[in-house]
């Protein structure tokens, strides 16, 4: 039986969620919707399939059974309570929403929705990633003793001139921690563990002048296992480097780079490779959103969430808006 699919937002990175259900077995566009004309018109010529303009509309029309949430941050959890409210099944792109409050009604309409949702956070399906859980998790390298992490990535004014949104606290609900380092907060915490308090700052050092949200942010977070990790990210680097994270056990030092460099402490060295990207993504997307899709996919019959739940996807959420707090207190609306 086809399963029935539909993406809510035409933008950028729509493309690696258009080309994931066109590779999957058993899976038919059936709609796109945006409010802009000339995206809309653009996919619908492209795809060959009906557009619409609200998403209301395209629920009512064509009744699809799975819909791509690729749509600007703060409308993230609106369309995608309205879906599961209706019995839909929900891909909503990271972060989870805007905004706590809209991240914490999310979360409360999945654990009542008979339908399924999965929040994008696909680098944790990286052969990287993997194969650290996987090391970190057996218990061989003895416990996790701290962890580092770095993004250092290049964002002109340009890129934000080209979707305001993305440096408004309203649209974005934030910057470079919502935007791009998200990715990287989560897998420091799904990696090392649970988070039990975070002290941080966010500030804009070099796009003052065209955006009114962070572009560089760092943080130490203790975990509630007694490690502790220290995070740092901007945006005014030259480049998009690659994403660093190292997490040091007590037998073993695990460096990410790329592929997974793993030093043990009798001195032997495991290089795990990261698999190249066949898609029309960007590099920094990474490789694994048709990995998370057809993996959501494959799920759909069964009866427990998805392991990247709304619920799961609020831990990164609440770090983020927690350094928020910590740097802005006199706006409220920056971190509610």
């Amino acid at each position: 039986m086809s399963i029935r699919a539909a993406v809510i937002g035409c933008g950028d990175v729509s493309t690696v969620h258009f080309e994931a259900v066109a590779k999957l077995d058993g899976a038919t566009l059936v709609g796109v919707c945006d409010p802009d004309p000339l995206r809309l018109a653009a996919a619908t010529e492209l795809y060959g399939v009906p557009g619409f303009a609200d998403h209301k509309s395209l629920l009512e029309a064509v009744r699809p059974d799975v819909v791509h949430v690729c749509t600007p941050h703060d409308q993230h959890a609106s369309i995608a309570v309205d879906c599961l409210e209706g019995g839909v099944h929900v891909i909503v792109e990271k972060p989870l929403a805007h905004t706590l409050a809209e991240g914490r009604r999310l979360v409360d309409a999945a654990e009542k929705s008979t339908a399924k949702i999965a929040v994008c956070f696909q680098n944790r399906y990286n052969a990287t990633s993997q194969a650290m859980h996987a090391l970190l998790a057996s218990g061989e390298l003895g416990p996790v003793l701290g962890a580092a992490a770095s993004v250092m990535w290049h964002r002109s004014p340009e890129y934000y001139a080209s979707r305001p949104w993305r440096g408004s606290w309203e649209g974005g609900g934030g910057g470079l921690m919502m935007n791009q380092a998200i990715h990287t907060v989560d897998l420091l915490q799904w990696l090392v563990g649970d988070v039990a308090a975070v002290r941080g700052s966010a500030a804009t050092r070099f796009l003052g002048g065209t955006i009114e949200v962070e572009d560089t942010a760092e943080f130490v977070a203790d975990h509630a296992n007694g490690a502790r990790s220290v995070f740092y990210a901007t945006l005014g680097h030259a480049w998009n480097a690659p994403v660093t994270l190292e997490v040091v056990t007590e037998k073993a030092v695990l460096s990410l780079r790329g592929d997974l460099t793993v030093t043990y402490g009798d001195g032997r060295v495991d290089v795990i490779p990261e698999r190249a990207s066949d898609t029309g993504g960007r590099s920094y997307w990474g490789v694994s959103h048709e990995l998370l899709i057809s993996d959501f996919y494959s799920r759909l019959d069964e009866a427990e969430p998805f392991w990247i739940s709304p619920a799961e996807a609020e831990k990164s959420l609440r770090i983020i808006k927690d350094v928020y707090r910590q740097s802005y207190p006199d706006a409220v609306s920056k971190v509610s």
